[in-house]
């Protein structure tokens, strides 16, 4: 189901579900990844910035966990999302 909606005289597209759930993978590895070099940088961290990154890791698995539930939902698989590489997207 496509929707097309005019904004200043350009239409714009709404996103098909492949397109959706693309995204939604997409997410799902960005997010990882982004928790992982969270859980790296607490590592080394110092003094104040062991604060940050606890927040950044606790943040980081609240929005996976999310993502995950949503796409369990849809229906969308995610064994291989760890190794996915996607070079358009810019998520490697």
């Amino acid at each position: 189901m496509s929707y097309e909606y005019e904004k200043e005289g350009n239409p714009i597209k709404d996103k098909s579900e492949s397109e959706k759930r693309l995204e939604l993978v997409i997410s799902v590895i960005k997010t990882r990844k982004d928790l992982e070099n969270a859980i790296k940088n607490y590592e080394f961290a110092e003094d104040n910035l062991i604060d940050y990154f606890l927040y950044e890791i606790k943040a980081n698995q609240s929005k996976l966990d999310y993502l995950i539930k949503k796409a369990k939902k849809q229906g969308v698989e995610l064994d291989l999302a760890s190794s996915f590489i996607l070079k358009n997207k810019k998520v490697i």
